[in-house]
């Protein structure tokens, strides 16, 4: 099993690269095809909806074919995704390869989970999921100074070619790799209508779409045009930056993870690191333009505090029934993925919107919008019932 689940982390390397890569290309992608901040939030929208429209297909094909067969197929559509990207002449062209890219991904994660719920026990469910996104997420690592350096080498259409290739590879690694664990054997069908009529999912649920957006949202899209419009940081400065969010998010991702087991809670846990989260962007918002390492410090800060995904979906797993896991973990991540994507979008056109004068004014209101809609998700919250198994 252990080497099946290397391939499944390396591919969730591949997808955490490739949600956050835009915002180191977004100056080069402005000057050689003519794509805006707009296209470009548009684009990452677009890879957010169409994981997030995968789930319920893929929560599906989990409890019924398994995750081996679901993640290659899939992951094979993300490396030609990629090699459209590289092909590129347009914003049209980068908005379908965004399709495909987001497609490929949608089964990474949840196979992982899929079989950890399924094969290890519900104890350390929470701890398992937080080392695999802290693992996975040296591809947002590699998607900030690593990518710009590539590029520098070898042209960012050149390094999308060599991404196509290590995707394909690593379906066909998943595909020879990974086992399927054994079919649960239930007497009842059950169905997505069946978890959505739980009154103690859905507090989750609205957690999960408000904590991911803003950190996703700020390390994948917007923290290049913030650092480029307000500070005139250039492609390298704005690769060490996300490198520093990316650390950020992977140092959070890892202690989320055992901290529920400490503190007792899951709940509260969750509640409190994305408090902290919002005063962060409460802080961006009152200082964007401010000199020195305070803006780098509050954009580490949201990616830190902004890592409780994998705590939220293990809050979300205790109360799944055994059969209907697959369709389960994927619906909690239908939810944060999918709102994710339309905040990308609707981030986009409220920031051309926004007054541009001066240039910090339009990423305050970012950052005051984001701050406000994980707060709502904190008040729906209260009403979650804790549980740690």
């Amino acid at each position: 099993m252990r080497p099946g689940i290397a391939a499944l982390v390396l591919a969730y390397v591949l997808s955490q690269f490739y949600r956050a890569f835009l915002a180191v290309l977004s100056p080069i992608l402005a000057v050689d095809i003519g794509a805006t901040a707009e296209n470009l939030a548009s684009a990452s929208g677009f890879w957010f909806l169409a994981f997030a429209l995968m789930q319920i297909p893929v929560g599906v094909a989990l409890d019924r074919v398994g995750p081996r067969l679901t993640t290659a197929g899939l992951l094979a559509v993300g490396g030609i995704g990629a090699a459209v990207f590289a092909m590129a002449t347009g914003p049209g062209a980068i908005n379908v390869a965004m399709v495909l890219i987001g497609m490929g991904c949608a089964p990474v994660l949840m196979a992982a989970y899929y079989i950890f719920a399924r094969s290890f026990s519900p104890v350390v469910f929470g701890t398992l999921a937080g080392v695999v996104i802290g693992i996975g997420s040296l591809g947002n690592i590699a998607a900030s100074l690593p990518l710009s350096l590539a590029v520098e080498a070898i042209g960012w259409r050149g390094a999308m070619w060599g991404l196509s290739g290590l995707t394909l590879l690593t379906a066909a690694a998943v595909w020879l790799l990974v086992r399927d664990p054994e079919r649960v054997i239930h007497t009842s069908k059950g169905s997505l209508l069946d978890l959505l009529r739980m009154p103690a999912l859905w507090p989750i649920l609205i957690m999960m779409a408000t904590c991911y957006a803003p950190a996703a949202g700020l390390r994948g899209l917007w923290a290049g045009p913030y650092l480029t419009d307000v500070f005139q940081a250039d492609a390298a400065r704005i690769g060490v930056v996300t490198l520093i969010m990316g650390l950020a998010m992977v140092a959070g991702n890892f202690a989320y993870g055992p901290l529920d087991r400490l503190l007792g809670s899951r709940k509260w846990l969750i509640f409190g690191g994305n408090a902290l989260a919002v005063a962060c962007l409460l802080g961006l918002y009152a200082f964007p333009a401010a000199s020195g390492f305070l803006p780098v410090a509050l954009l580490a800060g949201v990616g830190f505090f902004g890592s409780s995904f994998p705590m939220v979906m293990a809050h979300g797993r205790a109360f799944l029934p055994p059969h209907l896991v697959g369709r389960g973990v994927t619906l909690i991540n239908l939810f944060g993925i999918g709102t994710t994507g339309l905040m990308q979008i609707a981030t986009g056109h409220l920031q051309a919107a926004l007054p541009q004068s001066p240039p910090e004014a339009a990423y305050a209101g970012l950052f005051l919008f984001y701050a406000g809609f994980t707060a709502l998700g904190l008040l729906i919250y209260l009403r979650a019932q804790d549980r740690t198994d």
